[in-house]
């Protein structure tokens, strides 16, 4: 990354905010060999990461209207045999090749990423909240004082794909018990990341264009909310430390609003990926320990920087 006096500087951390890869295109049964690649860029760069899961990263397949234009039977579209991805359920095809098209479950893609890659903090989270996966919490620490935190991440599965797209109960519940255990007096700020926005979204979103307080440069779609509120973000709006939530999903959306006490915010079309043609950006975090700020702000792909704000001060 560039900043704008030229010099070079690289993240600390990087968050993947879900639909690392869309898996509803991918005919294989090893879909982690993509995720893999989707998060090579980080690694190669030795940059540690956290993932979610979003609703298209082990979606089942959807067949292509296109591969059907032609008469006959469809042609081939899988890796070859030696490819290690052919597997599971067989289904037949021209030259008698098989090839599976049962999709990769969130925890094999989950357990795929923390075997294979060291600078990973990602986890496959309590196995009384399955089919969610990737529910965990990290502690950021100061410089000087490891032992000292500065700020818990906490990270959910907001559904989709193979369950529905929601936050459940139990994950709240979870929430709820852990941030006592670990912040029981609320000292410490507290920030939440999952990729679907809660319906809590829809009640702040800026109509047409983003006015204050809201910040933000696109507004280009409506919020494609969760399917149902099960208290997660009455526990999130209660809790004092809880500073902001942010979330992926919509393409068309990179702004910040204010909701209660906190923050509801967007990231941007990032990966090359997915619906849209909207520019490619980031939403930078900076998080000082003394004074104590949390400070984002969009940075695009050329390097250009914009919709800076202050989420606690």
């Amino acid at each position: 990354m560039v900043n704008n006096n030229n010099t070079e500087y690289l993240a600390d951390f990087v968050i993947y905010l879900g639909d690392v890869i869309t898996a509803n295109n991918i005919p294989i049964a090893n879909a982690s060999l993509y995720w893999d690649e989707a998060i090579s860029p980080t690694r190669a760069r030795g940059i540690p990461w956290a993932s979610i899961f979003g609703n298209h990263d082990d979606a089942p397949f959807e067949w292509p209207l296109a591969w059907f234009s032609s008469p006959g039977i469809p042609p081939i579209h899988c890796p070859s045999p030696n490819a290690s991805s052919c597997s599971g359920v067989p289904f037949p095809f021209q030259g008698q090749r098989y090839c599976s098209f049962g999709g990769t479950r969130r925890i094999e893609l989950m357990k795929k990423e923390i075997e294979n890659n060291l600078l990973t903090l990602s986890k496959t989270g309590p196995k009384d909240l399955w089919p969610s996966i990737s529910n965990y919490v990290l502690q950021l620490s100061s410089s000087d004082d490891p032992e000292s935190p500065v700020l818990f991440m906490y990270f959910f599965d907001s559904g989709g794909g193979s369950y529905p797209e929601v936050i459940s109960n139990a994950q709240a519940e979870w929430f709820q018990h852990v941030s006592e255990e670990i912040n029981p007096d609320s000292r410490v700020p507290e920030v939440v990341f999952w990729h679907i926005p809660s319906k809590a979204y829809k009640n702040v979103a800026p109509w047409l264009r983003i006015h204050k307080p809201c910040v933000g440069s696109i507004n280009k779609e409506r919020v494609a909310a969760q399917e149902a509120e099960l208290g997660i973000m009455d526990m999130l709006a209660k809790r004092s430390s809880v500073k902001a939530v942010f979330a992926g999903h919509n393409h068309g959306l990179d702004w910040c609003c204010p909701y209660k006490k906190l923050w509801l915010c967007y990231a941007r079309h990032t990966g090359y990926g997915g619906y849209g043609n909207w520019r490619r950006g980031a939403r930078i975090l900076e998080i000082n320990d003394q004074p104590f700020y949390i400070k984002s702000w969009i940075r695009m792909e050329d390097g250009d920087e914009h919709s800076q704000i202050i989420l606690s001060p």
